[in-house]
């Protein structure tokens, strides 16, 4: 089980990462975004970090007092429950 859910985390971040940089090259060619809706949902399923990082590094969302607040919260929620699973 602990490979599982070291998978998921790998996979799920990894795809976090890689929708919000879309999203940015969205923004940034003035296409059809991404819903934001969607990128809460993918760091709430244990992508936050994937989220979060892609947040900083391509400096997107981060004016969203939403996003400020909401993806390091649920960081916070993924760390409490990946440590519960692998504990």
């Amino acid at each position: 089980m602990m490979t599982a859910i070291l998978l998921w985390f790998l996979f799920i971040n990894g795809v976090g990462y890689l929708i919000m940089s879309e999203d940015k090259r969205r923004a940034r060619r003035r296409r059809e975004r991404i819903p934001e809706r969607t990128l809460f949902l993918l760091a709430a399923i244990g992508g936050a970090l994937g989220v979060l990082i892609a947040m900083n590094i391509k400096r997107h969302k981060t004016k969203h007092v939403s996003f400020r607040l909401g993806v390091p919260l649920l960081l916070l929620m993924n760390a409490v429950l990946y440590g519960y699973f692998l504990i």
